[in-house]
């Protein structure tokens, strides 16, 4: 009897776990999360089959077949005396009070989120003509520096400057191949960036948009990337640029322009020099003349 009802109640257990862990996986966005969750509740479902039946061996069969190594030897039983069964009184209930419940005086009105569509401008660029399949689903976008093996190293919501090139990663699942699918980035409500072609992916798997634009394009402010498959919004996501952008410096060059050369000067013949200069001849001294 024992192991009759640790196997009723393991099967019960057993049972409710398989059921849950199905309805939990339903509700996954992750392709490989929800395949090992359903893996898991049919484990528990064949679980809970192979208690039940040893329930139902042990209650069936069980029993007669220990009674063939154990014979049952009978004891006498004690004659039950009669006891009186005592009457239930009953105890007054105290009656709460109505308590005053607060009306508010304002009462606010939820605004309307409009559903995110696709720029006419890109929409005429669509080259596919593949249906859509509705039951396309797609991750929570994460924002990385860099990728490895289709997965985010260390993403973030907030990046510094320099960014430089940058990835929106996201899983996937129920694709269908040569859909047109439609990624497109956002500065404030400006569009900065945009990729449209056919789907030339798998089924289900991880994937990514990327952008690297030059480092002056990389304002500050708040980003948000925006996933369609065909007209259809998939999933949307933001990240935050802080810091001034780097910008090119531009240093004139210096030619230096040429010098001009000065002329060399006419130099003049020289003056001729005299040679000699001519002396004259010394003047005769008169004799005296004779006085008789």
């Amino acid at each position: 009897m024992t192991a009759l009802i640790f196997s009723a109640l393991g099967a019960i257990w057993a049972f409710l776990g398989g059921l849950v862990a199905l309805r939990r996986a339903r509700q996954m966005q992750f392709f490989r999360l929800r395949r090992r969750e359903i893996r898991r509740g049919w484990t528990s479902l064949l679980i809970a089959l192979g208690l039940s039946g040893l329930a139902i061996f042990l209650w069936r069969a069980a029993e007669p077949l220990a009674y063939r190594f154990y014979p049952p030897t009978g004891t006498p039983s004690r004659t039950p005396t009669i006891t009186r069964t005592p009457t239930i009184t009953l105890t007054p209930t105290i009656t709460l009070s109505p308590t005053i419940t607060d009306t508010p005086s304002v009462t606010d009105t939820p605004t309307l989120t409009p559903t995110p569509s696709i720029p006419m401008a890109v929409e005429m660029l669509f080259a596919s003509n593949v249906t859509p399949n509705p039951d396309a689903v797609f991750s929570p976008l994460q924002f990385a520096r860099k990728i490895s093996q289709g997965q985010a190293v260390e993403p973030s919501q907030v990046f510094d400057n320099p960014v430089g090139h940058l990835y929106a990663v996201f899983s996937y699942d129920n694709m269908t191949p040569g859909v047109q699918w439609t990624a497109l980035w956002y500065y404030g409500d400006t569009l900065v960036h945009f990729e449209t072609k056919p789907w030339d992916g798998e089924v289900g798997g991880w994937g990514y948009t990327d952008w690297e634009p030059e480092p002056a394009r990389w304002l500050p402010g708040t980003y948000t990337v925006i996933l369609f498959v065909g007209l259809d919004w998939k999933v949307s996501g933001q990240f935050e640029v802080r810091g001034e952008p780097l910008r090119a410096t531009y240093t004139p060059t210096v030619t230096p322009t040429p010098t001009r050369t000065p002329r060399p000067t006419d130099t003049r013949w020289p003056s001729p020099t005299p040679s000699h200069t001519s002396t004259p001849l010394p003047t005769r001294t008169p004799s005296p003349t004779p006085t008789r």
